[in-house]
């Protein structure tokens, strides 16, 4: 049974995409941690880190940094924060968001619910980012 980020991944459910290449995507969460909260996820179904391919982390690494790299241009936090916590959904996925202190890492505090147009905009501020950083040919259309 393929799980909620395959049928998000596969586009049977709605995603705001800021990242696509072979082996990842980049989605914002749908409880965000702060603006433009983005999961990067494999598009290989990996329920735990630890059960990964080694070059498989190293390549969501790079992609999470790359992305992290855009949040910090964009809304100039004082930290991006990094979690890989995986007990939402059993797919390996990468949490980058921008954190101005330590609650920004209280999964307590996630937004319980977003406004898709205010989404619509951190997303498209997040591809217009990556694409200005020479990453256009993995940033998808809106």
């Amino acid at each position: 049974m393929s799980t909620l980020f395959t049928k998000i991944i596969d586009g049977d459910l709605p995603g705001r995409f800021v990242w696509s290449d072979d082996r990842a995507v980049g989605f914002l969460s749908i409880n965000p941690l702060g603006p433009g909260h983005t999961l990067v996820v494999p598009r290989e179904e990996v329920d735990h880190w630890v059960d990964a391919d080694p070059e498989l982390m190293r390549h969501l690494t790079a992609v999470a940094q790359t992305i992290g790299q855009a949040v910090s241009t964009v809304w100039q936090p004082p930290r991006v924060g990094l979690i890989v916590a995986g007990f939402e959904v059993p797919h390996l996925h990468v949490h980058v968001f921008p954190a101005w202190d330590m609650r920004a890492f209280d999964f307590a505090t996630a937004a319980k619910s977003v406004d898709g147009a205010e989404q619509d905009g951190h997303a498209e501020k997040l591809r217009s980012a990556l694409q200005q950083a020479g990453h256009g040919e993995h940033v998808p259309a809106a």
